[in-house]
């Protein structure tokens, strides 16, 4: 893939055909200078997801299987650093997260912060959703905003921007497999890194499953909560060099 522009948009994608080529044509139709990549999470449908967002005009990277949207993301962060991009977007294939505001995710970098949260609580109504997921939503942007000094809203939003100095952070080997969010939000601030949040517009799925569904939510707080508490005494493995996957040739 030729590396024409300095801004590189990342689309985790799971079985989103007839999603991911409107979304990628929306952002297109900005003419915001953006190269776009998918990264298609081992889609069990016969290529489609992949095959659709090719004709759409991205660049797609394929995982043989289903390896979790954390994954996903780090095969996309690692792909942008080796290919020297300066600012990364990321966004959703499902159609939930609006291309029109991605101007407002590249204002943030502008104006000098390192990671851009879209948040959809911030102007408006946000979607709709289960009493459990907003709970859980509350409980861990109290912990975000807490742990990071700066008030959080929407931790769980994949609607972002990184700057270059993110993206060294976020392509350690030790990036989250399946949820990355608070516990990725804490580790920025631990890093330094400026956080702000903008008001986006959501909008609801336009088909598929979502990753945070039935037992999985509870799982997600488990999970996540266990992750926090361990996260002042956890370190580095001594057994590799770190952030060995991302420096590879």
């Amino acid at each position: 893939m030729p590396h024409v522009h300095d801004t590189v948009l990342l689309i985790p994608a799971f079985n989103e055909a007839g999603r991911v080529g409107d979304v990628i044509a929306a952002v297109q139709q900005l003419g915001l200078g953006l190269d776009v990549v998918v990264i298609d999470d081992g889609s069990p449908d016969d290529g489609a997801t992949a095959a659709e967002a090719a004709r759409a005009g991205a660049h797609v990277l394929a995982h043989p299987f289903n390896l979790g949207y954390g994954n996903a993301l780090h095969t996309g962060y690692c792909f942008a650093r080796r290919r020297g991009y300066r600012r990364v977007l990321q966004m959703d294939a499902d159609g939930q997260h609006e291309a029109a505001m991605l101007p407002r995710l590249l204002a943030g970098l502008e104006r000098g912060a390192d990671v851009v949260i879209g948040s959809r609580y911030r102007d408006g109504a946000p979607p709709r959703t289960s009493p459990l997921r907003r709970i859980g939503t509350r409980l861990f942007a109290w912990l975000a905003s807490r742990w990071t000094g700066t008030r959080i809203t929407d931790p769980t939003s994949g609607f972002q921007g990184l700057s270059a100095r993110a993206l060294e952070v976020v392509v350690n080997d030790g990036f989250p497999e399946d949820y990355p969010d608070t516990d990725v939000l804490v580790q920025h601030a631990r890093a330094g890194l400026g956080i702000v949040e903008v008001p986006v517009t959501m909008s609801e799925r336009k088909g598929g499953v979502s990753m945070h569904r039935g037992a999985r939510v509870a799982y997600y707080g488990y999970k996540m909560l266990l992750t926090l508490l361990l996260l002042p005494v956890r370190r580095p493995t001594p057994l590799r060099e770190r952030d060995t996957v991302a420096r590879l040739p």
